[in-house]
């Protein structure tokens, strides 16, 4: 049972029928990625211990999930005149992907320090993107005034439905794919994917737990959950540069509500998790994507003899 304080979020059959509907919308243009049994990982950690490798998915990360059930269930007059985010990088190629797919043009804000690779990413799909300090103040400031120079529709990387929808597709293939899970871990940065999958599994697995990793470094859901309203970050410098922004009003009740635990990692742990899933697991991951599996060593006596699944949820290193 979650053990935050009583949220303004009541789950209803809507919310895993958005979810559904998501996975009809997508289907053909993101991967069912595999989820699989790593046997040296659930040795070590003493437990059944499944990867759920969203690295592999076009633009190397679960973000084209979301960002493209929002491209394409907008409207053809609401997206007429392109498509706008701001991202730290995975969100941004996901829209510039999914823009591409649908015929749209895409306007893409980012963070001055975002990773080289991930910029790349983004100009692979023809979109040049426009830069903006590092904090989420700066970046939606410039989409604002992107937006008002180009009428095109706005989609945040995580504080809207269709994305978080788009996120929950995950859940429903997890409990497809190992229907007797017991523990999910997920890392929480804007809240889209944990929101996205909450929904899904909770709707048809209430028993199952969900429960949060969030760097030491980028502790703002932490200390949400602790207060009982979204607090900004205090840092920006975390090697897990996609879990770097703040809870969303849509995607913070659904997580105080929702999810069962969180386990804060440190950067070594980080880094030494990622590492290890590379040679175990033989994933390229970026540090986001190692958080997980950090969160599930740091906390393995609580699992030992479960079925537990980790999101390693990018790639772009």
């Amino acid at each position: 049972m979650n053990k935050y304080a009583p949220p303004a979020f009541q789950l209803s059959a809507r919310h895993l029928e958005s979810v559904r509907e998501a996975a009809g919308r997508i289907q053909g243009m993101v991967q069912r990625t595999p989820c699989f049994l790593n046997e040296r990982l659930s040795q070590q950690l003493g437990c059944s211990l499944y990867v759920k490798a969203e690295n592999l998915q076009p633009c190397g990360a679960f973000k084209v999930r979301g960002a493209t059930n929002a491209v394409f269930a907008a409207a053809p007059d609401v997206i007429a005149r392109g498509v706008l985010t701001h991202s730290s990088g995975n969100h941004a190629a996901a829209i510039a992907r999914a823009a591409s797919l649908r015929g749209v043009p895409a306007y893409i804000v980012m963070p001055e320090n975002s990773a080289a690779g991930k910029i790349a990413n983004v100009r692979a799909y023809g979109v040049e993107p426009v830069f903006c300090a590092p904090t989420a103040d700066a970046r939606q400031a410039k989409a604002d005034e992107l937006l008002a120079e180009t009428g095109a529709y706005f989609i945040h990387p995580y504080n809207q439905a269709d994305v978080i929808a788009g996120q929950g597709t995950m859940g429903l293939e997890i409990l497809e794919q190992v229907p007797d899970v017991d523990l999910i871990v997920v890392p929480v940065g804007g809240g889209g994917m944990m929101s996205g999958i909450l929904l899904a599994i909770k709707s048809l697995r209430p028993e199952v737990q969900v429960i949060g990793a969030e760097p030491e470094f980028a502790d703002d859901a932490y200390r949400s959950l602790q207060s009982g309203r979204i607090e900004p970050p205090n840092r920006y410098d975390t090697i897990a540069d996609g879990l770097r922004t703040p809870l969303g009003e849509l995607t913070f009740p659904i997580i105080q509500s929702l999810m069962d635990d969180l386990t804060l990692v440190s950067e070594q742990a980080i880094v030494e998790a990622t590492e290890e899933l590379s040679y175990a697991a033989k994933l390229v991951l970026e540090p986001s994507g190692g958080v997980a599996y950090a969160a599930a060593r740091k906390i393995a006596s609580r699992h030992a003899g479960k079925n537990v699944v980790v999101i390693a949820c990018g790639g772009n290193v």
